[in-house]
């Protein structure tokens, strides 16, 4: 098994996944999160020979601590190391649904993500777009609630409920549970027996104090700060997954570059790999790492009331759990997000499974969903 380490317990748009020519120029001209300049003041130079020639490899991750390995790796140069002199150029994410379209339009390279915009970009571009190739994290996901409004399960029923982003993974999860419990929501508008509100991760916590919204179903350390903030943790997501785990974030690449670059895409693997190990290793350290860089990222670290509890909330791992994955498919067919997903070929873990090997660790079963 890869190493993991126990580190909580605690449509924006799903069609356009297809980018077009002039999509690309314009989601190329505007952007789509931050380019990470404090970034740039803190990152490890890169240094020594390009891999094939390649002067830089664009990676997309979120501001979350269920990213940790990317926030880690990037923060303590354990992924640019392993890169050389190819240079490593970040963007920060709020969720998933806008980095496939980066993905799409060349923007990145390759990201962090969770399952349910992996699913989706692969569903809608007939899988000619990205491929999973390791996991990353599980858990760190939760339904934290305004104690004096909703004090159970059974008090959800017209309350206001945010997530990230309209199709991302903590969004399918909530459709999904609702629908589980007989209570209907309208998909694109989030009206109905709850009302769905989508906002920004960075924006929940001051519409949960300020009342504007009953609870929130997001991951780590949204959850945490809202927590800090006078909430209460109605639901972890472990509780609704076999043995309580379920993949939260995967590694994806663009096929293309994948095709052109294997050898670049390997050593952000062999990074990706050594930094898990480190932060199982390394907890402490770890935690500091990644509160430093979601302050470069930011402007401001995580305080200790927000960062402990989070940090413990999320499993690392390099195995992508490719069997939750058909699960997650399932819960966003329920939710009307998809109709007919495709999940054949949606993972390669041939690099993954080659720099395990290297590492004297056993491969990695994609759950028959590789590509043939």
């Amino acid at each position: 098994m890869p190493a993991t380490r126990t580190v909580l317990r605690r449509r924006r748009t799903l069609a356009a996944v297809a980018a077009l020519p002039l999509l690309a120029v314009v989601l190329g001209a505007c952007g789509y999160g931050s380019e990470g300049e404090k970034d740039d003041k803190v990152a490890p130079a890169a240094e020594g020979e390009k891999i094939g020639g390649l002067g830089e490899v664009k990676i997309g991750y979120f501001a979350n601590i269920t990213h940790a390995t990317a926030l880690v790796g990037l923060q303590e140069g354990l992924i640019q190391k392993e890169l050389g002199g190819t240079k490593i150029k970040p963007q920060v994410f709020n969720a998933g649904p806008s980095e496939i379209e980066a993905l799409n339009a060349g923007a990145i390279d390759i990201g962090w993500i969770g399952p349910s915009p992996s699913i989706n970009g692969f569903t809608k571009s007939k899988g000619q777009n990205l491929r999973i190739i390791s996991g990353s994290a599980s858990g760190g996901v939760s339904l934290v609630v305004n104690p004096k409004k909703i004090k159970s399960l059974d008090d959800l029923k017209g309350k206001r409920i945010a997530t990230p982003q309209l199709g991302n993974t903590q969004d399918v999860a909530l459709l999904n549970y609702l629908s589980d419990k007989g209570l209907k929501v309208d998909t694109n508008t989030g009206k109905g027996d709850v009302t769905v509100i989508r906002q920004d991760n960075k924006q929940i916590p001051a519409s949960f104090e300020a009342g504007s919204l009953d609870g929130a179903w997001v991951p780590e350390p949204t959850a945490s700060k809202l927590v800090a903030g006078g909430g209460s943790v109605l639901l972890d997501e472990k509780k609704l997954w076999k043995d309580g785990k379920f993949v939260i974030t995967n590694v994806i690449v663009s096929q293309k570059f994948l095709k052109e670059h294997p050898d670049v895409v390997e050593a952000v693997l062999r990074g990706s790999v050594k930094t898990n190990a480190w932060i199982n290793e390394n907890p402490d350290e770890a935690k500091t790492a990644a509160n430093a860089k979601l302050k470069a990222d930011s402007g401001a670290a995580l305080a200790p009331e927000v960062i402990d509890p989070a940090w413990e909330n999320v499993d690392i791992t390099d195995d992508p759990l490719a069997s939750t994955l058909s699960v997650s498919s399932e819960h966003a067919v329920k939710a009307g997000l998809l109709e007919d997903p495709l999940l054949d070929g949606i993972y390669d873990l041939t690099l993954l499974n080659k720099v395990l090997k290297a590492d004297g660790k056993p491969a990695i079963d994609d759950a028959g969903l590789g590509v043939k």
